[in-house]
């Protein structure tokens, strides 16, 4: 996809945001949780995994694990039985037990509520911090996950597999209250309908504005 100018590339990403708002409205983070510790693991679990697995996991987690100091004083093996079922669970418990045991030592056991503390946490990311900053302490934030790459990807208003570009330029273009809600929209229209394998172009609301799905429906 050829890049376009910053001028247009700031025009179609209002343009992309205006008709998603105008189909989804407000929407909310679909990973269920009441704390920001509850968020953080939530986010860290749903690596790779779907939200709905996640879900079914977290609810007898955080009755075992109630705070930041329970998941820090976890056993790595126990807690690696405790979410086998959402993949990779070697790797995400340590995450999570490290993390939290930075947010006790560091942070006398409250999660941060900033990008360059909550970043400075062992396996927390630009995206991980942005989702905890935008759902949990209403921070703008706008989190970049592989729905987000390839719906703006698609769409020719940016031309970057690199997650940081791609939030710094959304944010350049965007007005810092509506990143939250925007990473929200797309990232439900990559679910639902832009999907990686056999997205359903035909009936995109945003089919006028998408090179790839203008051409997908006349193949």
């Amino acid at each position: 996809m050829p890049r376009i100018s910053k001028k247009r590339q700031k025009e179609l990403l209002k343009q992309v945001h205006d008709k998603l708002y105008k189909h989804y409205g407000e929407l909310h983070c679909t990973l269920d949780y009441e704390t920001p510790v509850q968020l953080l693991v939530a986010t860290i679990l749903s690596a790779q995994c779907t939200d709905v697995r996640v879900n079914q996991v977290t609810p007898d987690l955080f009755k075992k694990y109630p705070d930041c100091k329970a998941f820090a004083s976890a056993k790595q093996e126990e807690l690696e039985e405790d979410i086998r079922t959402c993949g990779f669970f070697r790797a995400k418990a340590k995450s999570i037990i490290e993390a939290c045991k930075g947010i006790v030592e560091r942070f006398d056991g409250v999660v941060p509520d900033n990008m360059e503390d909550l970043v400075s946490l062992h396996g927390l990311g630009r995206k991980t911090a942005n989702v905890i900053l935008g759902d949990a302490f209403e921070v703008p934030g706008f989190p970049v996950d592989t729905h987000v790459k390839r719906v703006l990807n698609r769409l020719g208003s940016v031309n970057s597999e690199d997650p940081v570009k791609i939030e710094h330029e959304v944010n350049a273009a965007i007005d810092a209250k509506c990143w939250t809600n925007f990473s929200h929209m797309i990232i439900i229209h990559g679910r639902e309908v832009c999907h990686a394998r056999k997205p359903d172009c035909k009936n995109c609301t945003l089919l006028e504005l998408c090179p790839f799905g203008q051409k997908n429906t006349k193949d």
